[in-house]
């Protein structure tokens, strides 16, 4: 049965779900939890609410609230569960996010996550369906995570390298939420464990357009695309180019490790967000981490077109 007030459901695939309480008012509402990517539980912690968190944002929402969502094995010490939780605790209160309670089970491998609440105007939201012919696609973030994480496991990831992973994973799209809601944005999503060619995927068939990335002017995270030329290829990646290739249309002359590594998951990626030209280019002034990786073109025989 159709609900009139539900404004995002998951036909779509977007992000978050979007239910209208008032002319006003509605809520945002996601869940999102994994196991660990890093050995620090603090940061674990942090990242899996940072994560958690972006869902909101990329709607153009502010979270408000958060449940925590637990899996611990019962044998194992306290002090790892505390450490985890203090950082997810600290990354929420950096968002206003309230933490209002949760759920924890007894479980043989740690998991830890969020179901985040938020609110935006039901005129306002930012959903995946709205990408238009000759937008422009802004991109937040460089990529890299799944590969950079996938090298530390085979110890093979620089320190350095591995910081500025997790620097980008602990940053929230808070920032790039506000910068992008003072211009004209017509569709966004952000760029998580699907990677970035899955994310930009639905969100071309959300919009029925396709879209044209290049690939040069993409950035990444230090020592990404060496690791990936190395083999540090994680499950999820071959999971989601397998899935999503059939739609794809590679231009000549991609390298491999390119290929890879657009379809490599994100953990905390950045929101790609389709938006007219004059208004990319402002925000490209006004956020220094955004930058411009292609646009948005009629609907083709393939939903994304890689040169």
């Amino acid at each position: 049965m159709t609900n009139a007030n539900v404004l995002v459901g998951y036909e779509t695939a977007d992000d978050a779900g979007v239910y209208k309480l008032t002319r006003d008012c509605a809520l945002v509402q996601t869940v999102d939890f994994f196991t660990p990517i890093v050995d620090d539980p603090y940061a674990f912690g942090a990242i899996a609410a940072a994560n958690a968190l972006s869902d909101i944002y990329a709607m153009g929402a502010r979270p408000i609230t958060a449940l925590s969502i637990v899996g611990y094995p019962a044998k194992e010490g306290v002090e790892t569960l505390a450490e985890m939780l203090s950082g997810g605790a600290e990354k929420m209160r950096e968002a206003d996010c309230a933490i209002i309670g949760g759920h924890s089970i007894n479980d043989g491998e740690i998991k830890l996550g969020y179901a985040v609440t938020g609110t935006v105007h039901p005129d306002r939201v930012l959903a995946n369906t709205g990408a238009r012919q000759d937008d422009l696609l802004v991109f937040t973030k460089r990529l890299g995570t799944g590969v950079i994480a996938t090298a530390l496991k085979r110890g093979i990831a620089g320190e350095a390298d591995v910081e500025a992973s997790m620097e980008s994973m602990l940053e929230l799209n808070r920032a790039s939420c506000e910068a992008m809601l003072e211009f004209t944005v017509n569709g966004c999503t952000d760029v998580t464990g699907f990677g970035l060619v899955g994310h930009a995927r639905e969100l071309a068939l959300a919009s029925d357009v396709s879209l044209e990335i290049d690939t040069a002017r993409l950035q990444f995270l230090p020592g990404a695309l060496d690791y990936a030329r190395q083999g540090a290829i994680p499950g999820g990646l071959k999971n989601n180019r397998s899935y999503s290739e059939c739609d794809v249309e590679l231009g000549g002359g991609l390298s491999e490790e390119m290929i890879n590594l657009v379809h490599d998951p994100q953990t905390s990626g950045g929101l790609l967000i389709a938006m007219p030209e004059a208004d990319a280019a402002k925000l490209e002034s006004k956020l220094r981490a955004a930058y411009v990786i292609g646009r948005v073109v009629a609907r083709r025989e393939k939903a994304i077109y890689l040169s």
